[in-house]
């Protein structure tokens, strides 16, 4: 019912949208009088915004066709499916280096499952592949996904991760490095903790962990105490649906990504209304590049896919409500979760700032519970001036964060 609600308010809204192309095309004519005047600036400018607002995006392009190396040289950067899964492909950014071998570090780069596609990470990943092998965790929209393929929980996910950290491991089992941006953060972890209590030889040479939940009762947020205030019925009365017959998933029960990017703009209202006001603002002014900058970020942050019903209501018990990872009560299939296993495994947590949806100090508690790891393989930032997103992109993502954690997988490659 949610989603068909959805579908028909988008197919309502499907005339305003071809009006508001309509406008722009006329008020933006050079043959068109009003096209040189502050109101058929303002009128265009006005209907670019209305389009922003009421367009749904696709899955937008990684768009990485080149990387500079530490060398200063520029290569070619191709996008490669390194192995499948019915809900994930592990991407890998192949540098051309014509033969040569760099030895530079493999890294796993474990995106979040939580509403928005793996390409929000795209400055992530244009800085790390400079320096580093970069493999990418590319989650499938559930809705996409056909229920014959089976269920997808927090297990399916753990597993995945270690089924990918063998694979790039290699049959040498060559220990890679490992970098979980937000919600993954736990899981990561416990791969991790699993492998090493399993004496795998492909247990990862390090774990970087970025602005992730991993004992969500320090320091607790809006997003935190909405999760623990409620219990998981709610959630799966008001936050779940079926798909609807006419996508390939159809049948499958999902939290929808238009739910969850709804959720996070309520968190703060006025800042996304003001940015729309500034890029009309912009547009009249004729600031391009200013329009064009707020026009790639809502492109890439309303593009949304849909999470299985299971992951999403296992995550909010497990990580949110029962804390079971830092309280010690962590199971995969039938086996314990023992941080304290993870002995010979770097680890380094980031943190922001003004983070409000994973504050400092959640992050920070992996150093808690991971308690046996040598204090030399371990590292932390609490990185001045940035929120969530601001961790993983941006200027002080390029200048100050990732240089830190490059080092800090040199040190320990």
């Amino acid at each position: 019912m949610l989603y068909g609600m959805h579908d028909a308010s988008q197919f309502m809204a499907a005339p305003l949208r071809l009006m508001a192309e309509a406008a722009q095309e006329i008020f933006r004519s050079p043959f068109h009088p009003l096209s040189y005047t502050t109101l058929g600036r303002s009128i265009a400018a006005g209907a670019e915004v209305i389009e922003s607002v009421l367009t749904q995006r696709q899955k937008p392009e990684w768009g990485l066709d080149t990387t500079t190396l530490a060398d200063g040289r520029t290569v070619p950067v191709t996008v490669e499916i390194a192995t499948s899964r019915p809900f994930c492909d592990l991407l890998h950014f192949k540098r051309d280096l014509g033969g040569e071998t760099l030895g530079e570090p493999t890294l796993l780069l474990v995106a979040p499952l939580s509403g928005h596609h793996a390409t929000l990470l795209r400055g992530t990943v244009q800085e790390l592949i400079k320096t580093h092998e970069v493999y990418v965790t590319d989650w499938r929209d559930a809705r996409l996904v056909p229920v014959e393929e089976g269920p997808f929980g927090v297990d399916s996910y753990i597993g995945y991760l270690i089924d990918f950290i063998r694979f790039l491991a290699g049959d040498e089992m060559q220990r890679i490095h490992t970098m979980a941006v937000c919600q993954p953060a736990p899981l990561l972890l416990s791969a991790t903790a699993l492998m090493a209590s399993w004496h795998d030889p492909a247990v990862p040479k390090s774990m970087t962990l970025m602005g992730g939940p991993i004992d969500t009762r320090v320091n607790p947020t809006i997003v935190t105490t909405a999760a623990e205030n409620r219990p998981v019925e709610w959630f799966k009365r008001n936050c779940i649906t079926t798909v609807p017959a006419y996508y390939p998933g159809a049948g499958r029960e999902v939290y929808p990504g238009f739910l969850q990017i709804r959720a996070f703009m309520a968190m703060n209202p006025a800042r996304h209304v003001g940015a729309h006001l500034k890029m009309f603002d912009h547009l009249v002014k004729g600031d391009g590049d200013s329009a064009e900058a707020h026009r790639k970020f809502y492109d890439e942050y309303l593009a949304v896919l849909d999470a299985t019903s299971e992951y999403y209501l296992e995550t909010v018990d497990t990580v949110f409500k029962q804390h079971a990872l830092p309280r010690g009560k962590m199971i995969w299939n039938n086996d314990g979760v023992d941080p304290e296993a993870i002995t010979d495994t770097a680890l380094f947590t980031v943190e922001g700032e003004l983070d409000d949806i994973s504050a400092p100090g959640q992050t920070y508690a992996a150093q808690t519970i991971c308690d046996r790891i040598p204090s030399e393989k371990r590292a932390h930032l609490l990185q001045t001036g940035v929120g969530h997103y601001g961790i993983f992109n941006g200027r002080r993502w390029r200048e100050q964060i990732a240089p830190r954690i490059a080092d800090f997988i040199r040190t320990n490659a």
